[in-house]
């Protein structure tokens, strides 16, 4: 018999490397791992393709349910966020489409409708999935939950130097100003803040680097596995 399966909850700010990093914990403990914040990213590339009001609760509930998120694996085994059986997984990553996702986030049944499609999705275990209320709401009996910060110069720096690298016309002030916003949304939002509990881990990687992080979390992770096979 191997070792039980966990499912590891990975919460934070925005640019902080979550996804990065919850990439590299599933590949290395052959879990699935699950965007959260790429199936966000996808009904708010929806709702704005459609011209929703964000403000017409009714309009935004309709539209939901012409909606359909899910990930698929490409030949190199790279998993990328479907939209209705479309491959957005470039278009949700635009300023555009960042400068709203915190916006339609806030909405309770837009995340209703995610929270339901990720919990299925953890149901049998073995899950790595990054977010904003992964560990508070989506798995809240999660057996690892991880909350990553950086300071906002760094995690805007980060930011802009991937945008540029796509060929994205933008600023770093822009980029700083669009964090802090949504920072300042992420956390005040009525519907599932932005926030954590006693049992998180707090990784701040302002003065790490990849590997470094990387090797912090898995040694968490070989430890709650550990503690999970005892039971």
């Amino acid at each position: 018999m191997g070792q039980p399966k966990i499912n590891i909850a990975i919460d934070g700010y925005s640019s902080c490397g979550k996804g990065t990093l919850a990439k590299a914990l599933a590949t290395a403990l052959n879990y699935v791992f699950i965007d959260s914040g790429a199936m966000y990213r996808a009904v708010t590339l929806f709702l704005m393709r459609h011209g929703v009001d964000l403000d017409d609760l009714p309009q935004v509930e309709q539209a939901l349910s012409h909606v359909q998120v899910a990930f698929e694996m490409d030949d190199s085994g790279v998993s990328f966020v479907t939209l209705n059986d479309e491959n957005v997984e470039n278009e949700i990553r635009s300023i555009a489409v960042a400068s709203k996702v915190s916006e339609v986030a806030k909405i309770q049944a837009v995340r209703d409708k995610l929270v339901y499609l990720q919990q299925q999705m953890g149901a049998k275990k073995g899950v790595v999935m990054d977010g904003r209320d992964i560990g508070t709401v989506v798995f809240p009996d999660a057996e690892l939950k991880i909350f990553m910060t950086a300071s906002v110069e760094v995690r805007a720096q980060r930011r802009f130097a991937e945008l540029v690298a796509k060929g994205d016309v933008v600023t770093f002030e822009e980029i700083s100003e669009n964090l802090k916003h949504r920072d300042s949304v992420d956390s005040s939002r009525e519907n599932s803040p932005l926030t954590m509990t006693a049992d998180y881990r707090v990784l701040d990687n302002s003065d790490m680097d990849r590997d470094a992080q990387f090797a912090l979390a898995m040694a968490w992770a070989d430890e709650a596995i550990a503690a999970n096979s005892q039971f």
